[in-house]
């Protein structure tokens, strides 16, 4: 999501919007009439993209579990053989920097609102993420061959825990610039892993 540099989709555009309003006000906060104001059009009109509000969210957390899970797998084939597993790494870890930063509301979504998708919904978004983390996992051990499975996906879930914390770093005004902030969390991310690795 946060990759694109053509202009957005009106269906684009209504995501956007929503997934802001659902993050500051909750999912049952906000009404249609509101989402479709925010982007310049009657809350009935929204019906000719999204069925209701819960299409909506669905397709916000399984859509971003998705563009995850294919950015890394792009970001891990485009690396080649010939790059290094630390290289890959860090391309892992830029591109999931880039989503805290420019999707922060997302992530709160996820937080609250996970459980009101519909369990189709729900598994899909569990069974993205899983591969999402053992991709991670395998670039990891590669980095560091001495570290356990176990202890690679523990360490890949509390770095997930770390990057996804924008949401608690203030408002996107009040952050030190969004280079600093990259840099910053680029460096606590592969200090955390070290630590496993010299463990």
């Amino acid at each position: 999501m946060a990759t694109r540099t053509d202009a957005p989709t009106r269906r684009e555009q209504i995501l956007k919007e929503a997934a802001r309003l659902f993050a500051e006000r909750g999912f049952h906060g906000v009404g249609v009439d509101e989402i479709g104001a925010a982007v310049g059009i009657s809350g009935p009109g929204l019906y000719r993209h999204f069925a209701g509000k819960d299409a909506m969210l669905a397709e916000l957390l399984v859509g971003i579990s998705d563009s995850l899970l294919t950015g890394a797998k792009r970001r891990l084939a485009e690396a080649g053989a010939a790059t290094g597993a630390d290289v890959v790494l860090d391309s892992l870890i830029e591109g999931h920097i880039d989503f805290a930063l420019d999707d922060r509301p997302l992530i709160t979504l996820h937080d609250r609102e996970l459980d009101r998708l519909r369990d189709t919904d729900r598994k899909m978004v569990r069974q993205l993420q899983r591969q999402y983390v053992e991709l991670w996992v395998g670039v990891l051990r590669e980095v560091y061959p001495a570290v356990t499975e176990p202890a690679a996906r523990s360490a890949v879930h509390s770095v997930f825990g770390l990057l996804n914390s924008t949401p608690h770093l203030g408002r996107p005004g009040s952050l030190p610039g969004r280079a600093v902030t990259a840099a910053l969390l680029h460096r606590m991310a592969r200090g955390a892993f070290a630590a496993v690795g010299a463990a």
